[in-house]
């Protein structure tokens, strides 16, 4: 029971990681229809700007004797730094494809995905960069299960976000245009809403919330490499489309799910195989349900 204990928590952990990734997919399908499969590199952009940071404050001296300041102020800059940066992919390889046929965003999607991806990689090398330990140290035991600091800050900001990003899109007025701009763009268009500038911040809250689970990933894990994007952004992917694409509450069903039962098969079966259940969940879910856990109230509640 102790053991089940603790891989729920490790699964509660993971999980909310790929549901802050899989609501960068499921925002951005819901108000373009597009999969934006260069999310991933959003998320591996923001564990790099996040480590670069926090090296930087260390080198001030200021990570030891400030280390939680350093950490929000990394965690602050680099959700900025990467919605910006989503804002600049959005009008470079998406807005003049708008008209276009899915096909040509998609293979834009993917081409911006290559040319992220191997942009990390000339500038900050193959090599994995390691995180700074002294901020993810220690934790305390109720019986046999462990629970690490980390891991408690992991799932504390987690939640934080998601109600923030529940909260800016069903309680203000920014979401409801969203919602409205998804819903109908021509119609939403006639009542002063510009699509663009909503389109523009749909990617940017979504590459920020990436950016955050960047960082939290390479504490979690304890560094962080240029293709580091690639799994974890088609796990959340999977778990968009689980939780049924382009719906919010969804995409944070599924990313629980997906990472339940990545941890629970590699405990339980063999960790060898932890890539392929989300693959195989992703699979039985296109087949049997293709319109996902939620894909049924999708015009009610996606952005």
């Amino acid at each position: 029971m102790d053991y089940f204990i603790q891989q729920l928590i490790n699964g509660i952990t993971l999980g909310g990681l790929y549901a802050l990734i899989a609501l960068g997919y499921t925002m951005v399908y819901g108000v373009i229809q597009l999969i934006n499969f260069a999310h991933g590199e959003f998320f591996a952009a923001g564990g790099y700007v996040g480590v670069i940071l926090l090296n930087y404050f260390a080198g001030l001296g200021y990570l030891k004797t400030h280390p939680w300041v350093c950490l929000g102020a990394s965690l602050v800059l680099t959700m900025i730094y990467c919605a910006f940066l989503a804002m600049a992919v959005e009008k470079v390889a998406y807005k003049p494809l708008r008209f276009s046929s899915r096909l040509a965003a998609l293979l834009s999607a993917l081409g911006m995905s290559i040319f992220l991806q191997n942009g990390l990689m000339l500038t900050q090398g193959v090599f994995d960069k390691p995180y700074p330990i002294e901020l993810a140290e220690g934790g305390f035991e109720i019986g046999a299960i462990s629970f690490n600091y980390l891991q408690i800050l992991i799932v504390a900001l987690t939640i934080l976000l998601l109600i923030g990003l529940n909260f800016l899109v069903f309680k203000t007025r920014v979401g409801m245009a969203m919602r409205a701009t998804a819903q109908d763009k021509i119609m939403s268009s006639l009542v002063a809403i510009s699509s663009n500038r909503i389109i523009s911040l749909t990617f940017a809250i979504g590459a920020g919330l990436a950016a955050a689970a960047g960082i939290m990933v390479g504490f979690y894990y304890g560094s962080v490499r240029y293709d580091m994007g690639f799994v974890p952004g088609i796990k959340a992917f999977a778990a968009a489309v689980l939780g049924g694409i382009g719906n919010i509450t969804g995409a944070m069903l599924g990313g629980l799910i997906i990472g339940m039962v990545e941890v629970f098969g590699a405990g339980y079966i063999s960790g060898q195989y932890k890539d392929v259940f989300a693959f195989i969940i992703l699979i039985a879910v296109l087949y049997f349900k293709p319109t996902g856990i939620m894909g049924e109230n999708v015009d009610d509640t996606r952005v």
